[in-house]
């Protein structure tokens, strides 16, 4: 079929404009026919056979308009015809729609850079074509920054996605993406990157599926509900006081009775009487160290605001002395309550991490060398298995770690750099200031504020990045975004990605598994990339999955009643 006079001329016209002859000719795509001061619309002509195998102007994908000296990029965002219908066998004028990212300069030494932002704007005719390897490699070019490479650009395989570990950290960052897209492989990749690159960093994980301890087999401790020793004393009041309530806010009188008696109690473990005196002549009992970091009554919080020990025995006294009195202070139906709850919580052996050792404890210095591997040995990731524990402690005890994070980081000066990496962040951080537990808000966001002048890290990880609190989001200058189909999810991205590449949204909810587009200081510019697949044995698994890959039997009603109860 003889093809009409325009398209003909616009074919030839494309054929004879090629930058490079050596190249084949269908790098060419097309012509500019609009351009405003942000995008640009290109005229290519595509024959019904060619269209589904010609990739150079899909949706999503970068392509440059050769201006001489200098290669405008842009991104394709939307594509129509320009003809009222569609020839089958001729060929047919498509609108291929580009956000315009920047330009790609030639330097005089035959070098390259690409720089953000457009000085010459294309004229109406300019050609347009398939972008080289090269000029991508040009845009997502590090510079002289140390760069790690976690996958390759899905344009080009062939082009590393490399990351500024050092700003990935130093800055907070943030791996969002709906149930299933790879979130926790992605995240095992930059973890095990981060470290390669700073041996001396501490990771801290706040794993509330269990599932990352398998991904880290040779350089991790797992620390779980029967491995854990956290004794009842480091909480803060908020904390201990959440643990005993089971999360209700305590009544004017309880929080009052408790917070008396724990005063008590910690004074009578400082001072030492005369009958225990008599008892413990000569034993330790006469030296017993005092943490550096407590205070005395009427002392003012220090920077680290250690808790001091005190023994449940003394407790327990404190309460009953109360319900002595002849001129009650308080209720002693709320007295006795309250015992009777402590009791309770003390007995249970789901909360034997709280007790069990605590009183053999003098100092936190055991809690701080198990959590936070120091010395590491070798093995500088702690997985801290949320999911085995207690629903009533999980809030408290990330609010204790999340404060002890930027307690040890700021302590050491800058010699202990942590990562404190929060999985379902959603729920430690809503976005409604009414929910969750604001101990732990307030301890995640004192890393997210200042945590980066200290050596305190933040890594954020959510399938719901709408219900996040946006303030702790807005802290987090790196953001992988994986496919997120919830509109309001979207909007939160679109809020926070740079304006000039807004259009990359768009198709958010369709990416692939493993890819991502990542923005923010730890990139060169915006990229959409997939990261590298992993071996098996460097995937998190889920201990359930973990379990019945070994354990090939079936489990008796008492051993799941067993687990069940945490003995």
């Amino acid at each position: 079929m003889q093809l009409p006079a325009t398209h003909r001329q616009f074919e030839s016209e494309i054929t004879a404009d090629r930058r490079d002859l050596t190249r084949p000719s269908d790098r060419a795509l097309g012509r500019v026919i609009a351009c405003s001061g942000a995008r640009a619309t290109i005229a290519v002509s595509a024959s019904g056979a060619a269209l589904g195998g010609n990739d150079g102007y899909a949706i999503g994908r970068l392509l440059s308009i050769n201006l001489g000296a200098s290669r405008v990029v842009g991104l394709v965002y939307e594509m129509r015809t320009l003809d009222q219908a569609w020839d089958e066998a001729g060929a047919n004028r498509v609108a291929v729609e580009v956000e315009l990212l920047g330009e790609v300069v030639d330097g005089e030494n035959g070098t390259a850079r690409f720089d953000s932002g457009i000085t010459s704007y294309p004229p109406i005719g300019a050609l347009a074509h398939r972008i080289r390897s090269r000029d991508l490699e040009y845009i997502h070019d590090l510079g002289q920054r140390r760069g790690v490479v976690l996958g390759s650009l899905t344009q080009d395989a062939s082009v590393a996605a490399r990351v500024d570990i050092d700003r990935l950290l130093s800055r907070h960052f943030a791996v969002l993406g709906t149930t299933g897209v790879g979130k926790s492989s992605a995240v095992a990749l930059i973890l095990r990157k981060a470290v390669e690159v700073k041996p001396n960093l501490r990771i801290l994980i706040l794993d509330p599926h269990n599932e990352y301890a398998h991904a880290f087999p040779d350089n991790s401790v797992r620390i779980d509900a029967s491995t854990l020793d956290l004794p009842f004393w480091l909480f803060r009041f908020e904390e201990f006081a959440d643990i005993v309530f089971r999360g209700r806010p305590p009544l004017e009188d309880e929080a009052e009775i408790l917070r008396e008696v724990i005063a008590v109690a910690r004074n009578r473990y400082r001072v030492v009487s005369s009958q225990d005196m008599a008892r413990d002549l000569g034993s330790s009992v006469l030296k017993r160290p005092i943490d550096p970091g407590a205070r005395r009554p009427g002392e003012t919080s220090g920077s680290a605001e250690l808790a001091a020990p005190y023994r449940m025995a003394d407790l327990f006294t404190a309460i009953d002395e109360q319900i002595g009195l002849h001129e009650l202070r308080y209720p002693r139906a709320t007295l006795r309550a309250l015992r009777v709850r402590l009791e309770t919580l003390y007995g249970d052996p789901r909360y034997g991490f709280l007790f069990a050792h605590a009183n053999s404890m003098e100092t936190i210095a055991p809690v701080i060398s198990q959590v936070f591997r120091v010395p590491h040995r070798g093995r500088p990731v702690t997985v801290f298995q949320l999911g085995g524990l207690p629903s009533e402690v999980v809030n408290a005890v990330a609010s204790s770690l999340a404060r002890l994070s930027f307690d040890l980081a700021m302590a050491s000066r800058g010699s202990y750099e942590i990562l404190l990496l929060c999985e379902e962040a959603h729920r430690y951080v809503p976005q409604d200031q009414g929910l969750g537990f604001t101990p732990t808000r307030q301890a995640i966001a004192r890393i997210a504020k200042e945590g980066r002048k200290y050596g305190a890290y933040l890594g954020i990880v959510t399938q719901r990045p709408g219900e996040l609190d946006p303030t702790i989001l807005s802290q987090c200058s790196t953001v992988f975004a994986m496919r997120l189909g919830n509109e309001r999810d979207q909007q939160i991205i679109r809020a926070a990605i740079a304006d000039a590449s807004a259009s990359t949204i768009a198709f958010l909810s369709s990416i692939g598994n493993r890819e991502a587009i990542a923005f923010g200081e730890a990139v060169a510019t915006t990229m959409r990339m997939r990261f590298s697949e992993q071996r098996p044995e460097e995937l998190p698994a889920m201990a359930g999955r973990a379990l019945a890959q070994t354990e090939q039997r079936e489990l008796l009603v008492e051993e799941l009643v067993t687990r069940m109860r945490g003995l």
